[in-house]
């Protein structure tokens, strides 16, 4: 999934980032409601982590656009207002979700992780295919029973391989859905995953390459 981060606090926010790219979320940051609005303009995401006071345009105005863009993007909304009232007001914006500072990083991704499920198809809770066995929420992945360790980034693009249901993704389709914007379209990262993959999940080679550069677990 990928997720922007929307904190003026700079360390609270590479926190934020950290735990979610540990869970293999594309993580994109900002610190300002104007930069906010410029991301949500040209990138789709499926969470916002959205603190409520921010510096230019506040939480609550990105909270009111997004929301009112009827877009499936679902919003996190952070805030050091933790009464009652203050809950129900950032609802009541068109928040999906309220979490008041301080909070444990742990309920975050957890929350985050829930709100996401809501932007895409459910899923099954293990993934099968070709001899691949995926368990999305234990984070574990086996071929043929041996257990296979990944690291986050080769678990998101696998996951988006499994996910699509044996249909090609392109190496751009991959960009988009594992890696944040800071990654060069004309990188060749995607092809040394994919060798990676291959290479850990073993023989008979379960990843075939299409024409025009795609990928598909068939």
């Amino acid at each position: 999934m990928r997720v922007l981060v929307v904190e003026d606090e700079r360390v609270v926010a590479s926190a934020i980032a950290e735990w979610l790219r540990r869970e293999s979320f594309a993580v994109d940051v900002c610190h300002d409601g104007d930069q906010a609005l410029e991301r949500l303009a040209v990138n789709d995401y499926d969470v916002v982590v959205l603190d409520r006071d921010l510096p230019g345009t506040g939480g609550d105005e990105v909270c009111r656009g997004l929301a009112g863009a009827e877009r499936s993007t679902r919003i996190l909304m952070l805030t050091a207002a933790a009464e009652v009232h203050d809950r129900v007001a950032g609802l009541a914006l068109g928040a999906d979700d309220y979490l008041p500072k301080p909070f444990a990083f742990v309920e975050m991704v957890a929350r985050v992780h829930a709100l996401g499920r809501r932007t895409r198809p459910a899923l099954p809770p293990v993934l099968a295919r070709a001899g691949i066995r995926m368990d999305p929420a234990r984070r574990e992945v086996y071929r043929d029973g041996r257990y296979i360790p990944l690291t986050p980034k080769e678990f998101a693009v696998l996951l988006e391989l499994m996910r699509a249901g044996g249909a090609a993704l392109s190496s751009e389709d991959l960009l988009d859905r594992a890696w944040d914007e800071n990654i060069d379209p004309f990188t060749g990262v995607v092809r040394v995953i994919m060798r990676k993959l291959r290479r850990k999940l073993g023989e008979p080679n379960p990843i075939e390459t299409v024409p025009g550069g795609r990928y598909r677990i068939p």
